[in-house]
């Protein structure tokens, strides 16, 4: 039986009609985001034609999804809430702090003894407040989530910006930060810029060397990291009727990289499959009754143009293999244009290293598809030229492909296997020779590549593709090589092809594991005590921010005037920093060190307007902190890309940054900004971001009348007398002004619980 099987229940039993109530209403057939969005409505929330892109709607949530590094914080914060147990269902999952460099039993072993208070924290306050509990080593938290938790219909939040992988199961499901979750918690409603809608027509059908990932590879080549922000994915059409399950999945995942708010599919045989295969027939049974509900009108998908604000069409019989990268998980190239890209940009060709796996493509039939790979290659005569690396989604997956002999044929080829956790994806590789920073390439089936995103080395150029085109490239150990023409020359020296790939949807045995690593909470959580040691390293206890003055800010230093993509990895990059996911002052030292500084090209050297100097940039804002001045970030487009990571806007909140101003935000950063009593703002004219001189004060003005739709004013003063003063525009509606003047939204629940 399914994991709160009786609030799945409650939610298919009140959906048809709060669907028909919209149809009705809306007077004309709805998509399938909209059925679910409109089903999910507030109690409190008044219905209305929410406008697309601008109307800020209330949700309830049905689940809440926490991994350990984002967990700590969004629990710290939901310590100081004062309620006694979570409103919703909701879990954490220990994946991130885990460290990949041996092998999965050692680093399973070094990660439970170094990270061992961080974990003891998570699971004591998991007890505490009935939150269910999945330990190191059970697995990634977005496959664990699209194995036990998630459902057809469902609408679900999650501290990760990958939590957009149920959707291959038909949810909506969105990434946001632990002060989004602490207020779902709470019991409190959680609020959404009311989404556009992107539709993906899929026709046609895949085969031979394409796969699921292929589709979201091309897509990001067409919608850019910043296509689909505030933007909800609607994938419909016989070719995603054709699509498997957890390739469904996939392709939510890395919707996270186009920046859009959440992808999903319509409920169909696939998906009832996969329910039935990992133990919840009786969801799939309750999605059966009400299936017509499940996925959009068909009206909708017969003329897509007229409910969709954007339609895409794509040909899977058609579609080839994409490698995406480097640097960027937007830069699409079919591989058949592989070669002569990176000859012509100076790519190094030499392929170090392949990886296989994380929450984007660990599935059985990913791994399947790979190990088909890699026992042909040893029947050639083939071994991998590059090293070759296989994270498990999680055990119930290692449990299944140990049990089918896949493991061995990976051990057998000279694969490492990681630990059923994220490793590389998030910077968690301690990497031999990484320390040196030389130029290499590495291929992987994760979802981004950011520079310095897998190794901390600058100069790994990392392209991303799908684990059967890995396991290719790995074997190969040439970026140039394309195994859909090319021929490798074996060790008797003959020259042999590589056959398409093949695998399995679902285990044919079905799925087995002994011990899937859920701790369930206690049942009297009134007697567990949380305890955490004030000299602590690792763990801090939140004090409040506090409340904006009730006066114009100003004197503001400027801290940094970001050049370029300015990513939550460079606001707070993760890798080794994971360990101080839970101390805000400790972690705070990593603030925009990654952040490139428009005046000197350099990373975590700003000028200090106090002494003059060059210093790393958390010195320079605790040392404006320590004289009680504030400072303000300016940035470029898409600022705060990637991450759901709160620790982003955290961090400056804590130093002492009081706005960030930047051409365009990226949506979850944004809303982790105004969470935080931090002031988000958007130049009006993006040309005025050239007009900020390095030692400038600034000053924001309008904020004794801050209203929404009111632009304030912002006053340059330069050092050498002059002034410009600009125009921003903010996107605060009511209630987030209130955050601001609160001192963060946490304030105001605390002040309810409180009264």
């Amino acid at each position: 039986m399914a994991f709160d099987i009786e609030m799945i229940k409650k939610v298919y039993s009140e959906m048809p009609s709060k669907i028909e109530n919209a149809r009705k209403e809306l007077g004309r057939p709805l998509t399938l985001a909209e059925k679910i969005l409109y089903s999910h409505l507030h109690v409190d929330q008044k219905f209305e034609p929410y406008d697309r892109g601008r109307s800020y709607v209330y949700f309830g949530p049905d689940r809440v999804a926490m991994q350990d590094a984002t967990a700590q914080m969004a629990l710290l914060q939901f310590m100081q809430a004062g309620r006694p147990n979570v409103a919703v269902p909701s879990t954490v999952h220990c994946d991130h702090l885990i460290t990949a460099k041996v092998g999965a039993k050692k680093d399973l072993e070094f990660a439970n003894n170094e990270s061992k208070e961080v974990f003891d924290f998570l699971g004591s306050v998991s007890n505490k407040y009935g939150i269910g509990f999945w330990k190191p080593g059970a697995g990634i938290i977005h496959q664990v989530v699209l194995e036990n938790y998630a459902f057809p219909g469902g609408l679900m939040i999650g501290t990760d910006s990958h939590t957009v992988n149920a959707g291959g199961l038909g949810m909506i499901a969105i990434g946001v930060g632990g002060a989004d979750a602490c207020d779902v918690m709470a019991g409190l409603p959680w609020e959404l810029k009311w989404p556009k809608l992107i539709g993906i027509k899929l026709t046609g059908k895949l085969s031979g060397w394409a796969s699921a990932k292929d589709v979201i590879l091309k897509v990001a080549g067409i919608l850019t990291v910043k296509g689909g922000t505030d933007k909800i994915i609607e994938y419909f059409g016989e070719g995603a009727i054709s699509l498997s399950c957890t390739g469904k999945g996939t392709i939510c995942n890395m919707g996270a990289e186009v920046g859009a708010t959440t992808s999903t599919f319509g409920y169909d045989e696939s998906m009832s499959r996969y329910l039935k295969a990992t133990g919840r027939a009786d969801v799939a049974a309750l999605a059966d009754g009400i299936k017509e509900h499940l996925t959009g009108d068909k009206e909708v998908y017969a003329d897509p143009e007229k409910y969709f604000d954007e339609v895409i069409e794509i040909n899977l019989s058609e579609l080839e293999p994409h490698v995406n990268g480097p640097f960027t998980p937007d830069l699409a190239t079919p591989i058949s244009k592989l070669k002569d890209a990176a000859l012509a940009n100076g790519w190094p060709l030499k392929i170090e290293a392949g990886l296989i796996g994380s929450c984007t493509n660990s599935s059985y039939e990913d791994i399947s598809r790979a190990v088909s790979l890699a026992k042909q290659a040893q029947a050639k005569g083939l071994k991998p030229k590059a090293e070759y690396m296989i994270n498990p989604g999680s055990e119930q997956i290692r449990f299944t492909i140990e049990r089918d002999g896949f493991l061995k044929v990976f051990e057998d080829f000279g694969a490492t296997v990681f630990t059923n956790a994220c490793g590389p994806c998030i910077g968690m590789w301690d990497r031999v020779g990484s320390e040196k920073k030389e130029k290499n390439t590495i291929v992987h089936s994760f979802n981004r590549n950011f520079a310095k995103r897998a190794d901390g080395n600058p100069n790994t150029y990392a392209f991303v593709a799908s684990p059967e085109m890995v396991a290719a490239l790995a074997i190969a150990g040439d970026l140039t090589f394309n195994p859909m023409t090319d021929y490798l020359t074996n060790e008797k020296g003959e020259k042999v092809k590589l056959d398409e790939p093949t695998g399995f949807e679902l285990p044919p045995k079905g799925f087995d594991v002994k011990d899937s690593g859920y701790q369930a909470p206690a049942t009297d959580g009134d007697k567990v005590q949380v305890l955490v040691d004030p000299n602590s390293s690792r763990l801090q206890l939140l004090d409040p921010f506090t409340p904006w003055e009730c006066v114009d800010i100003t004197g503001l230093k400027l801290l940094i005037k970001a050049k370029g993509k300015c990513t939550t990895d460079h606001i707070s990059m993760a890798g080794p920093w994971l360990k101080f996911r839970g101390h805000l002052d400790n972690i705070s030292n990593n603030m925009l060190i990654g952040a490139i500084n428009f005046f000197n090209d350099n990373t975590d050297s700003v000028k200090n307007q106090l002494t003059g100097k060059y210093e790393a940039v958390p010195t320079v804002q605790r040392a404006y902190k320590a004289k009680g001045i504030g400072s303000i970030v300016v940035g470029d487009e898409n600022y705060g890309e990637g991450s759901s990571r709160e620790h982003a806007a955290m961090e400056p909140r804590h130093l002492g940054v009081r706005a960030v101003l930047v051409k365009s935000f990226a949506r979850i950063h944004e809303t982790n900004l105004k969470k935080q009593g931090m002031l988000a703002l958007t130049f009006s004219n993006k040309e005025d971001y050239n007009k900020i001189q390095e030692d400038d004060t600034i000053d924001i003005i309008g904020l004794t009348s801050f209203t929404p739709g009111h632009n304030l004013s912002v006053v340059l003063n330069h050092s050498d007398g002059s002034k410009d003063q600009i125009n921003v525009n903010h996107s605060y509606n009511a209630q987030q002004i209130e955050w601001f003047k609160a001192g963060g939204a946490l304030n105001i629940i605390r002040a309810s619980v409180k009264a």
